[in-house]
């Protein structure tokens, strides 16, 4: 048993093992909170500042309560992260044994049965024949099966679509490799673990779908633990609804090849369908056209190409669904096929059908494939009916929860009204360790000079804090744009997102000391640099979501018919989120400095402002690029 008390005091065993370990109030008022809401089965949420150690409060009264937990995060990187180093600091830490396991969706595991297929095709080219070959080595050597841990073909290599499952394609009880399958392995650790950490679309994933043959993820939690959960109502929408991409329907036209050539040989009519399908696919694409976009799905029934293509797709597949109804008994892939392409059709006719007002329907084109999707405008009552079946206690946290410390606009998204919530200030000094420069004079962000006038007063920012800066954006466009008039104009190297990975961006800004990152939404959050090498965070506006989206221009629509204001029910509260998420990265421990930048003028001349103001940290605030200058010289 951990008492908390001594746990997190100054002499407590967390000091003995965590270099410069502080003792926080904060941490220690959480850790009690989330055990006292274990104890007595009751749901909370906790909004705990940077700083706070909201990691280790809820880990140690999850551990204190000896309950079976599953705690989800925002990304499979922080995943790791909780798992190899927080729950690993952990076991070296409490004397009360505990065991934890590491639980990814199935994309992340080797598929012994379709590697298997994949080769016996003989359909990849031979690069990827190469790689395929390659894997079959490793898949002899490996224990766990998770392709992070292959070294010579990368995780993110497109070969892996042919050597691992989906759902739509996995045999589950009926695969012959069952028995070696390392998903199943890995689930059966999971449920025998007292601790299970997945990830938010992982843990989504399970809400939505039931994997037929694996039964349940979380059949037995007593706890669950939500981290980053201001992201959750925003990927469980992604999950509570129908989506069909053209890689889905490419992948059970070549299933249905690969299984013909083993197991109906004297059926070419199949394999000959499942061309046609093949083809039909790169009808539809080449008639959406090559503008890379998202779009409203009356786009799609106005285009007379588009909408005879779709229902072309839909032709076809149903032919090769009458065709895989005569050979589903032949083999268990090609009874699988069968199921897929009855599961492909029926989605496809529901997206096909009017949405009504409690549903949008959206589509997506990328490089090579496309994605047409439906969801729900409002996941509160499916998500409290996947409360009801799992788990006691729910336990929401994160940094970012509340709007102006409240938190309606959570609470609301996910149907948790009533639930206890509660707000822990940051222990952190931020009117002594940082300052917040608003300048005068900057453009309105619609204004045609808007982007000279963010870098003419970002400049000497940037000057005076000698590099060593984020400038995050809302729009790609403008980074670029930035990026290229600061090109010469700033001494300093200037790291841009997607010029290289977001991994070595990250490693080469830390290394440098001096340099400039300009990155859009995925930097915005889930980043740490502590120290020095980050003194500067700059934002170029207000951050809410693009007007012309159309799955945001459909929410919107349905909000306003039902008598809501969608811009302060929505808009505002998830831009206000958003900012206290990038303004975030700028302090990250007691020692650090520095300076937030932001560069929209809406902030003191819109009455809305005063609702970003008020949420962000208690920093000394100045519009005098000088005290920006005289703020950094008691660096020297």
């Amino acid at each position: 048993m951990i008492n908390l008390d001594h746990f997190f005091s100054i002499d407590g065993a967390l000091s003995e093992k965590v270099p410069e370990y502080e003792p926080r109030v904060e941490q220690l008022e959480m850790a009690a909170a989330i055990y006292q809401a274990i104890d007595n089965e009751k749901h909370l949420v906790a909004e705990a500042g940077t700083g706070t150690g909201k990691t280790f409060a809820y880990l140690a009264a999850v551990i204190a309560a000896g309950k079976k937990a599953v705690i989800s995060t925002g990304t499979k990187n922080l995943q790791d992260q909780l798992f190899f180093k927080d729950i690993a600091m952990l076991r070296q830490v409490v004397a009360v044994p505990f065991s934890a396991c590491l639980l990814k969706g199935r994309s992340n595991y080797l598929c012994i049965y379709r590697l298997r297929s994949a080769l016996n095709s003989h359909s990849s080219n031979a690069a990827d024949n190469a790689q395929l070959i390659a894997i079959k080595d490793w898949s002899l050597q490996t224990e766990s099966g998770d392709i992070t841990q292959m070294e010579t073909v990368s995780e993110s290599a497109p070969v892996w679509f042919q050597a691992t499952s989906t759902a739509d394609n996995c045999l589950g009880k009926e695969c012959p490799d069952y028995h070696r399958c390392h998903l199943t392995k890995a689930r059966k650790m999971a449920k025998e673990a007292d601790i299970t950490v997945v990830n938010h679309h992982l843990l989504c994933a399970d809400w939505s779908i039931r994997d037929t043959g694996f039964g349940e993820l979380l059949p037995d939690a007593d706890v669950i633990v939500i981290d980053e959960a201001h992201q959750l109502a925003k990927i469980a929408s992604g999950f509570l609804g129908n989506t069909i991409s053209g890689n889905q329907i490419n992948d059970l036209a070549q299933s249905t090849i690969a299984e013909s050539i083993n197991f109906a040989i004297d059926m070419p009519g199949l394999r000959a369908c499942a061309e046609v399908v093949l083809s039909a696919v790169k009808a539809l694409r080449m008639a959406l056209g090559i503008e890379l976009k998202r779009g409203a799905w009356t786009d799609l029934e106005t285009d007379p190409n588009v909408w005879s293509a779709l229902n072309q797709l839909l032709t076809v597949l149903s032919d090769l669904a009458t065709q895989l109804s005569g050979v589903a008994e032949s083999s268990k892939g090609l009874g699988l096929c069968y199921k897929r392409s009855e599961q492909l059709i029926e989605n496809l006719e529901i997206l096909l059908q009017s949405e009504g007002a409690s549903w949008i329907r959206w589509y997506e084109i990328y490089k090579k494939t496309f994605t047409l999707s439906r969801t729900p405008v409002n996941i509160a009552d499916d998500f409290q009916s996947f409360m009801r079946q799992h788990g006691r206690t729910w336990i929401f946290t994160s940094a970012t929860l509340s709007v102006g410390k409240k938190f309606d606009y959570f609470l609301n998204g996910l149907g948790l009204a009533g639930v206890e919530s509660h707000y822990w200030e940051s222990p952190f000094n931020y009117p002594t360790q940082s300052l917040f420069y608003h300048p005068k004079g900057i453009s309105q962000p619609n204004s045609a000079d808007f982007i000279d006038s963010i870098v003419k007063y970002a400049q000497p920012v940037i000057v005076a804090s000698q590099g060593r800066a984020f400038f995050l954006f809302t729009s790609h466009a403008t980074m670029r744009s930035v990026a290229k008039r600061l090109e010469g104009e700033v001494e300093f190297p200037l790291l841009v997102q997607g010029t290289r990975s977001k991994s070595y961006l990250l490693q080469r800004f830390k290394q440098s000391g001096n340099a400039v990152l300009l990155g859009t939404s995925s930097f915005w959050e889930g980043v740490d640099v502590r120290g020095e090498a980050l003194s500067c965070v700059i934002i170029d506006k207000l951050p809410f979501e693009a007007p012309n989206d159309p799955v945001l221009k459909a929410r919107l629509k349905v909000m306003e018919q039902s008598g809501d204001n969608p811009f302060s029910k929505h808009q505002l509260p998830e831009a206000v989120i958003s900012l206290r998420q990038g303004v975030g990265r700028l302090i990250r421990d007691s020692q650090d400095r520095g300076v937030l930048m932001i560069c929209d003028p809406r902030l003191l001349k819109r009455s809305y402002g005063r609702v970003f103001l008020d949420s962000l940290p208690n920093m000394a605030r100045t519009r005098d690029i000088e005290d920006v200058r005289d703020f950094f010289k008691q660096d020297d």
